[in-house]
């Protein structure tokens, strides 16, 4: 059974950082592209960026050169690192593989960027 679980998110001020965790089990990140993906309120989930079975990286524009996702093996964990965040980023973020599979969707970690 797979289960993907979700971490750090928080209240963050216009401007900081925040680094996601996506914790897996059940599955090896490493062998799959995996990919973080975003639901605002009122608005349909949407693709933030996705990290190859390489180690590549791909993103919204939206989020391109604020947003880092990275992978560590060992911990079979992918990150989310983002900057310069924007009251736009506020969402429940979500991993999940790049397939999007329904069945392993997690509960999401909030992000909320509010002065």
């Amino acid at each position: 059974q797979v289960q993907l679980v979700e971490s750090g998110g928080g209240l963050v001020q216009p401007g900081g950082p925040l680094r996601l965790s996506c914790a897996a089990s059940g599955i090896i990140l490493s062998i799959n592209t995996m990919g973080w993906y975003r639901q605002a309120p009122g608005k349909e989930r949407e693709l933030v960026g996705t990290i190859s079975s390489g180690g590549s990286s791909n993103y919204a524009d939206s989020v391109k050169g604020r947003f880092t996702i990275s992978r560590n093996n060992a911990k079979n964990t992918v990150y989310l690192q983002m900057n310069n965040l924007k009251p736009e980023d506020t969402a429940v973020y979500y991993c999940n593989t790049f397939r999007a599979r329904p069945a392993y969707w997690g509960q999401g970690t909030q992000v909320t960027v509010s002065a």
